[in-house]
């Protein structure tokens, strides 16, 4: 039960991430929220928004793995959060080091949720 109302949540961190990327980019929020200038954002917000949608991709994994039969939801749970692990870790050490707190390690407590709890 935890380890399903972790990934629920860390996929509603990845739906806020799409928003954030996709859509907020360059706008005050999301200039705030990345530490961006607005030439920085409008520069890099085709990238930004091709981000956005990986993060949408890992969310929908996520949900599925809530909503799918029990014969496979666990793959697909250690699939996905294996996923935003990895790019958790990757964009902590490349971007920045909250990432490792923000995406990381909620995705490392939610695989040991599901597979030890």
């Amino acid at each position: 039960m935890i380890g399903q109302i972790l990934i629920g949540l860390i996929a509603l961190l990845h739906v806020y991430i799409l928003v954030l990327e996709m859509f907020l980019w360059d706008r005050p929020y999301g200039l705030k929220a990345f530490g961006n200038t607005l030439e920085k954002a409008r520069l890099t917000k085709v990238m930004a928004q091709n981000q956005g949608l990986y993060n949408g991709f890992l969310a929908a994994g996520l949900f599925w793995s809530l909503w799918a039969p029990e014969a496979y939801a666990l793959a697909l749970a250690n699939f996905f959060l294996g996923c935003v692990l990895a790019a958790g870790i990757y964009g902590g050490l490349t971007a920045s080091k909250k990432i490792i707190y923000i995406q990381a390690l909620p995705a490392l407590l939610a695989l040991l949720a599901v597979n030890l709890l």
